[in-house]
């Protein structure tokens, strides 16, 4: 349910954090579609949790137009088969939790080096999970690229894999909890495959310091 009219601009991400997530209960969204694609970024990486703690998983990417190459133009670089070691990784990290057999195949259907645009392929990962969690969210994106947008809350550069959002993450158990404590806003699907149908009421009790 959108409990805010006030219309927040965010950055496309490949398996988002849960804060970045928690935005599409609660504002209308917009996503940029138009931005200049940046290393190093959630576009291309996402944190899961692993029996070594955080994994982080990064997608190889390539830009046609060097530095000046437009994020929904930038390439994904299948030939290092990234896809299979990404699907490794997340089967090794949730096999045993609740819901990973209640999930798997739908998102394992990712997985196949289908996809050669990484634009593409984050929005149909997006679509794909907004389905599995029961959500419709106030989706819009950008038609054009604006360095200082006016009227909207201007969220692009908020979430980042360098710098860890703070606020109200409340604890769940996690596979391994017992090894490495409680990690706060890892990707979604730590979420999706631990909590399962509750994921909805966790979100919505997210709080970013930020807001």
């Amino acid at each position: 349910m959108i409990r805010s009219e006030k219309t927040v601009l965010l950055s496309l991400a490949y398996l988002p954090p849960m804060s970045w997530f928690s935005l599409l209960l609660k504002h209308p969204v917009r996503i940029e579609q138009h931005e200049t694609y940046r290393r190093q970024s959630y576009r291309n990486r996402c944190h899961i949790y692993s029996e070594r703690g955080v994994l982080p998983l990064s997608i190889p990417v390539s830009k046609p137009n060097g530095n000046h190459t437009i994020i929904s133009k930038a390439e994904i670089f299948n030939n290092e088969k990234w896809y299979l070691k990404h699907w490794r990784a997340i089967q090794s990290a949730y096999e045993a939790s609740p819901y990973y057999l209640y999930y798997k195949d739908d998102l394992q259907d990712f997985y196949t080096g289908n996809f050669d645009n990484l634009f593409d392929f984050d929005r149909q990962l997006l679509e794909k999970i907004c389905e599995l969690l029961d959500i419709q969210p106030q989706i819009s994106f950008t038609e054009y690229f604006e360095k200082n947008p006016t009227e909207i809350r201007d969220l692009r550069h908020h979430f980042t894999p360098k710098k860890q959002v703070t606020g109200t993450f409340p604890e769940y158990i996690q596979v391994f909890s017992s090894r490495h404590g409680f990690l706060p806003d890892l990707s979604i699907i730590d979420l999706l495959f631990n909590l399962g149908p509750d994921s909805n009421n966790y979100l919505e009790k997210i709080v970013p310091d930020f807001l």
